[in-house]
């Protein structure tokens, strides 16, 4: 049996959707099949169209907004291992 396997963005490792659309398409099937709301927004790395689950109306997490005066506001990736305690300094 064959699968179709869609091309991913190297970044995000999202699925590409050539134009706004067809992810438009896809964002609803989406919610149709599982009852889960997806937006689309233009990959600013690759150029091509993805799905979010964070609406950007109210996230700020797209673009030079989500940094604060200070820069980058985000936090240090952490460990998910079981039982990780960071060191303090």
């Amino acid at each position: 049996m064959h699968y179709f396997i869609p091309k991913r963005c190297v970044t995000s490792n999202k699925i590409m959707y050539h134009d706004k659309a067809q992810a438009q398409r896809a964002a609803e099937a989406s919610f149709v099949e599982r009852g889960v709301q997806l937006w689309v927004y233009r990959c600013e790395y690759c150029g091509a169209w993805h799905l979010t689950h964070r609406d950007p109306e109210t996230s700020l997490a797209y673009g030079s907004e989500a940094q604060g005066p200070h820069g980058s506001d985000r936090r240090k990736p952490h460990s998910r291992k079981r039982g990780y305690k960071p060191r303090r300094k």
